[in-house]
């Protein structure tokens, strides 16, 4: 199931919230501050950040995830701390802050002021409940293999007579593969975070970031959400990671691109 929907993100959350639609995950980007106007349509301001958590928040199921991916803009020499302020109201109405994760940009733009260059966003990871779904990305250790001994300390039971602990050499092996930390390093821009042409919006992330967290947090069948679907990238993923996904967008012109973009996509899953 595929539904791409030209509206309102708030209006139509309602409708599907008063259906009984409930989803599995949201992997989404909101409007930064008021970084971008998106075609003159962006009102974003803390009133309609609330309604759109809390909308959120109610379809959502239990045990369901949403990944917040979000930046502040800089007012007057401060950042507004605005991406705080929105996963403290995640936390606020009954969401858990699982993770807080970054995404790095290995070729992020340099810019001239006073401070280091920005080379991060936040990515949120908010769960209702505790996670249905963890399916761990792993990496490979860089010293898997090697052995090494390591000190441990025995029980109280057996305490020497003055009163100190026993210690034992232990020997272990490291392992092949670790867990992922949670800093994850993208290429961005023009032909490296997509080989689409979807550069007529301004602010994508890269299809590999989307990818890794809908691996992560979901398993084939479930339903994938992005009320901000800009161009359709978590859509994309999701259809060729076999979820099925909903998206939002209100500018006519994204969800135009949208709709191209997914009607190359079905031709080559026989989706539709």
């Amino acid at each position: 199931m595929t539904k791409l929907i030209h509206g309102n993100c708030i209006q139509e959350m309602d409708k599907l919230i008063s259906d009984g639609v409930k989803v599995d995950l949201t992997v989404t980007s909101p409007p930064y501050d008021k970084l971008r106007s998106y075609e003159g349509t962006c009102q974003w301001n803390e009133t309609i950040w609330k309604q759109v958590i809390e909308r959120l928040y109610n379809i959502t199921c239990d045990g369901g995830v949403v990944v917040w991916v979000v930046g502040d803009s800089t007012v007057k020499g401060s950042e507004t701390g605005t991406s705080f302020k929105q996963a403290l109201y995640f936390m606020q109405i009954g969401f858990r802050l699982h993770d807080t994760m970054i995404y790095e940009k290995n070729n992020y733009m340099p810019l001239n002021h006073n401070r280091y260059d920005p080379e991060f966003e936040y990515m949120f990871v908010f769960s209702k409940g505790k996670p249905k779904t963890f399916n761990p990305l792993l990496q490979k250790c860089k010293t898997a293999g090697d052995s090494y001994n390591y000190a441990t300390r025995s029980s109280a039971s057996s305490k020497e007579k003055n009163g100190a602990l026993r210690c034992r050499d232990k020997k272990m092996t490291t392992k092949d593969y670790k867990y992922r930390g949670n800093i994850w390093a993208y290429d961005v821009g023009k032909n490296k975070g997509s080989k689409d042409d979807i550069w007529t919006h301004p602010a994508t992330f890269p299809e590999q970031l989307a990818d890794d967290h809908i691996l992560s947090w979901s398993n084939k069948n479930d339903i994938v959400f992005d009320p901000f679907m800009g161009a359709c990238t978590t859509g994309k993923r999701a259809i060729l990671n076999n979820r099925d996904f909903i998206g939002m967008e209100l500018v006519e012109k994204y969800y135009n691109l949208s709709k191209e973009r997914i009607k190359d996509l079905s031709i080559q899953t026989e989706l539709f």
